[in-house]
């Protein structure tokens, strides 16, 4: 298909575990290596030459917009959630009037990736496997040896035909969320009235066997809490020289 034209980033979480850096910053301009996450993001989306970019905003939301602002050259809509947080899910129906009606990707504004050099754009991939006959959505389920600041066990299962199921806690090689996604409108058309999570969603295109995943190149991080600060940007450093970083367990 096509590269989808839009992009949802979702970015209007409290960021309760990054405190106290979040009392006075919201948590998408929190820097790593010197920049806000936040542009690691909507780098990535414009290097793959997606034209619009919604945002939806709560915490400290005035900051952000104002960063945003400053992007020169980047189509930026804003979805206002000063109100009411939605959470992931109810966000997206929010903003679908601002999304449109084609697949678009969904993109979470503390998760990023460093590309691996010489290989594809990773939207790119995400949108060269998109298939909308047999997907809802197409995830990026990275492996955890390539995830930064992740300290679970693992989201879900792929099999062979890369369909996605819940990880069990016990087969080997989990995967791990990572918050970069295609997803087809359809799939909220019957979305509960107000706040819910996007797991609601992955939950029902699984029982119908249509969610679907793409194993991640490169380097994936995710940043929750301080100290995953210094941690991915000792990962990013070491990647960048061409290293396998050293994962925290």
């Amino acid at each position: 298909m096509d590269m989808p034209d839009t992009a949802m980033i979702l970015a209007a979480g409290l960021g309760m575990r990054m405190r106290p850096i979040t009392e006075t910053v919201p948590k998408p301009l929190v820097t790593v290596a010197g920049r806000p996450m936040i542009d690691y993001v909507l780098d990535s989306v414009k290097q793959a030459g997606v034209s619009r970019v919604v945002v939806n905003v709560h915490h400290l939301a005035d900051q952000l917009v104002g960063h945003l602002e400053q992007r020169a050259g980047d189509t930026i809509l804003i979805s206002d959630e000063r109100d009411h947080l939605l959470e992931s899910g109810g966000a997206i129906v929010k903003a679908l009037p601002l999304l449109g009606t084609d697949p678009f990707f969904i993109l979470n504004a503390d998760t990023f990736w460093i590309e691996q050099p010489g290989a594809e754009l990773h939207l790119r991939r995400l949108a060269a496997n998109w298939d909308p006959e047999r997907m809802d959505m197409l995830l990026t389920a990275a492996p955890m040896d390539r995830v930064v600041g992740y300290g679970g066990r693992g989201d879900f299962l792929l099999d062979d035909a890369r369909r996605i199921s819940r990880y069990d806690g016990k087969s080997p090689h989990p995967c791990v969320n990572m918050g970069a996604a295609i997803a087809s409108p359809a799939i909220f058309a019957d979305a509960p009235p107000g706040p819910f999570s996007l797991n609601h969603c992955y939950d029902h295109a699984i029982g119908k066997g249509r969610l679907f995943g793409l194993a991640a190149d490169g380097l994936w991080l995710t940043i929750g809490t301080p100290d995953a600060i210094g941690e991915a940007e000792r990962a990013m450093k070491e990647f960048r020289a061409g290293a396998q970083p050293v994962l925290s367990p």
